[in-house]
């Protein structure tokens, strides 16, 4: 085992010392339990719905860290998490549903003690099994979220040994009660909290500061205007290109992890500012470039990509990161390629219009009404999906693909498919603050959502000064060629154009 300093020692053995909190019988203690109950937005119940029976969209973040063993002991995590769950009550808090339309979220707020005992519950510690086999599992196996259980954080030391000091974390969280960047900011506290110079009781007299602390409209015409905004908005997302489908088997979602060492993403950052564009932008670019490659037919069809929109810059500061505050913009791009240029030409033309759809999207003063509607629009579809599936079990037919509008009359309306979903969340070395837990050496980075079947989705992002790419798609949904084929044209696409 590695050999601590004086100053560390002193600080491992306080961490060793037995909890105040597990023999205290305080009057805050004896305090009755205290709930609050609020009604899912719309937003939020068109992702509860669909995650009613295999989990579809739960989310999950990995990491492998170097620490010293006394900063991840049992005592120490279990004290960390449930200061998180008393900091962001969606993460203790339950769902229940009365009705497909009448869903709330339930948060019950007990003292210290009571934290405590909640954290242990929606706690494990693994020594059977790694980081990336958890993954796996997440993603693939029984669900581990419920109605009841809407997060989960699992510590993994593989093989059982501390004494090399090598741990990894799952954080999970359902995503009708967050989003990717609130996650990335979850973890950031997380290890900020984990890797402090507090001992185990100053944490839990945290714990008990934060539950003293938490004891202590639009115009008719406004809204007309965002309708019609909406519908225009609807009518011009055209998009008919799709991978290859299979069906028949059971949903595996398979992962490709790619990291580039620091120098390489110095190259490919550099690349893209030489050109004004964000790496955003290149990856719709690589992505329209690859699916061109391969496939020869519909051009006259523009390749549809959509991708996910961080709409906290345009709502009010909240308190707590903790929530979900995602809209969702598309990036249409021709799918042919012209014999006039080049194939880089042809790269950066086509990464300059994904970055000003970008900007469009982002800049729109309609982004927070469009959003509103759109999030209205996935409720309903989610309410008449569930609402079917469950008439057809009743019955015994086989289960809803999609809801599907009555078509209304007037001229045949473009095909809006999409190809791919991109979620490009930048630059996380803003979020995560490494000075704070110097002690803590992240060295993995990963994590990914359940998918339902025939799901896709390629994740960038830069952390720890190392660009890296996730994607994840169900093997057994596609023809598998073909998507591996497109995976490889991808990364060959990023070391000829953004080398």
């Amino acid at each position: 085992m590695t050999l601590l300093q004086p100053d560390q020692q002193n600080r491992a053995n306080a961490c060793a010392q037995p909890s105040k909190l597990a023999g205290t019988n305080t009057p805050q203690a004896d305090d009755s339990a205290e709930c609050a109950e609020r009604q899912l937005g719309d937003s939020e119940l068109a992702y509860f719905l669909p995650s009613l029976e295999t989990g579809v969209n739960d989310m999950c973040l990995y990491f492998g860290f170097h620490a010293p063993e006394h900063l991840v002991s049992s005592a120490r995590v279990r004290v960390v998490w449930a200061i998180f769950r008393a900091r962001h009550p969606l993460l203790a808090s339950k769902a229940v549903m009365r009705d497909y339309d009448d869903v709330s979220f339930v948060y019950t707020r007990c003292n210290p003690r009571g934290q405590l005992a909640d954290a242990d519950t929606n706690l494990e510690f693994r020594t059977d099994i790694t980081g990336e086999e958890f993954l796996d599992s997440y993603l693939n196996g029984p669900r581990i979220l419920s109605n009841d259980h809407l997060s989960h954080l699992a510590i993994m030391t593989p093989n059982g040994d501390t004494a090399k000091q090598n741990f990894e974390v799952a954080i999970c969280a359902a995503h009708f009660i967050g989003d990717g960047l609130s996650m990335h900011q979850l973890a950031n506290e997380f290890f900020s909290l984990l890797g402090s110079t507090k001992t185990n009781i100053e944490l839990e007299e945290d714990l008990t500061e934060e539950w003293h602390l938490r004891r202590a409209s639009t115009s008719r015409f406004c809204r007309a205007a965002g309708d019609v905004a909406f519908q225009l908005h609807q009518e011009k997302q055209i998009g008919g290109h799709a991978f290859p489908r299979s069906a028949g088997a059971t949903r595996h979602t398979v992962t490709r992890i790619v990291a580039f060492d620091t120098a390489r993403t110095k190259s490919i950052l550099a690349a893209c500012k030489a050109r004004g564009v964000s790496i955003s932008a290149a990856i719709f670019a690589i992505c329209n470039i690859a699916w061109a490659q391969l496939n020869s037919s519909r051009r006259e069809l523009p390749i549809l990509m959509y991708s996910a929109m961080n709409i906290r810059p345009f709502l009010p500061p909240s308190k707590d990161s903790m929530m979900l505050a995602v809209g969702y913009f598309n990036v249409m791009l021709p799918s042919f390629l012209p014999k006039t240029l080049d194939a880089a030409s042809t790269f950066w033309a086509r990464a300059n219009t994904a970055k000003l759809q970008i900007a469009r999207a982002a800049r729109s003063p309609l982004v927070v009404s469009r959003n509103r509607r759109t999030g209205c629009e996935r409720a309903k579809a989610a309410q008449a999906w569930v609402r079917e599936d469950a008439a057809k079990a009743r019955s015994g037919a086989s289960k809803a693909q999609l809801p599907q509008a009555r078509a209304k009359a007037g001229p045949p309306k473009a095909p809006s498919t999409a190809l791919i979903g991109l979620s490009c969340i930048g630059n996380l070395d803003g979020i995560y603050r490494h000075a704070d837990f110097p002690a803590i050496a992240i060295h993995t980075q990963s994590g990914g959502t359940r998918q339902r079947p025939g799901g896709m989705l390629l994740f960038s992002r830069t952390f720890a000064g190392k660009f890296r790419m996730t994607f994840q798609y169900d093997e057994n949904g596609f023809e598998r060629e073909v998507v591996e084929a497109f995976w490889n044209k991808c990364l060959d696409g990023v070391d000829k154009f953004l080398s």
